[in-house]
């Protein structure tokens, strides 16, 4: 599906902090905060991913930040958030968008999605509270998931963590509402990129891929960039009377089962 061109946002003056923004989703949304004027800044693990998606962004001429992190561990999310608002000049929209991708019922599973899909959001949020106080656009947006919404015998860690970030930005919108601090989670169906889950799948488990796809009405998997485009939405002025929702992204994946 083609992006509408140009993006019906203009976020100059905004400053976006995307905690899990080198690849897939987090990748797109930040190219996609650049291109609509946004200073940005991510964290990943990996740096050439972090480098390489920097320089796509700086082509947009706004300030850049970015800075390798473990966002499952407390000390570097503080740092990372600190160093990103003093080199962005503040924080007006915190996106929390990692995940460890713990699908299996094991210890390691659990502990991976408890760490990084949902502390990781908690801290990241505690962090960064301060800077988005004093802002007057302030957001913050989780990436959560549709595996949140109804029960599933193939990844019972990864389905009840999105789920407890899901109660969590409902919480945490309501506890945030007396500072204006708008927030609201994106729950994405299936989405396809090179590399990612589905990609892999499609190529390691075709039985599996295809059986996924039947179950998408839109008869396609999801792309990156639409799962941006609402991002955009959610963090604009447009939105501005949203908060404490989750909205599917998924081409109606969710109304198939």
């Amino acid at each position: 599906m083609a992006s509408p061109k140009p993006f019906p946002f203009d976020f100059h003056g905004y400053r976006i902090v995307i905690a899990g923004g080198s690849k897939g989703i987090g990748r797109s949304m930040a190219l996609a905060f650049a291109a609509s004027g946004a200073a940005v800044s991510i964290c990943a693990r990996g740096q050439t991913a972090l480098d390489e998606t920097a320089r796509t962004m700086a082509a947009h001429g706004n300030p850049v930040h970015t800075k390798s992190c473990d966002l499952g561990d407390a000390s570097a999310i503080d740092a990372y958030i600190n160093a990103a608002a003093e080199t962005l000049g503040g924080i007006d929209v915190l996106i929390n968008n990692a995940s460890g991708y713990g699908f299996a019922d094991t210890e390691e599973d659990w502990a991976a999605v408890f760490n990084i899909d949902m502390m990781a959001a908690v801290r990241a949020s505690r962090a960064a509270l301060p800077y988005l106080s004093k802002s007057p656009y302030a957001s913050i947006l989780h990436t959560s998931s549709i595996a949140a919404l109804h029960p599933r015998p193939n990844m019972p860690s990864y389905g009840a963590m999105k789920a407890a970030l899901s109660h969590y930005t409902t919480s945490q919108a309501l506890a945030l509402a007396a500072q204006h601090i708008r927030v609201n989670a994106i729950a994405p169906g299936s989405i396809e990129f090179e590399g990612g889950l589905w990609d892999r799948c499609k190529h390691e488990d075709p039985a599996r891929y295809t059986a996924v796809l039947s179950k998408i009405p839109f008869g396609r998997y999801g792309t990156p960039e639409e799962v941006a485009h609402v991002a955009l939405f959610l963090a604009s002025p447009w939105a501005g009377w949203m908060t404490g929702q989750i909205l599917c992204v998924d081409g109606g994946q969710q109304l198939s089962r």
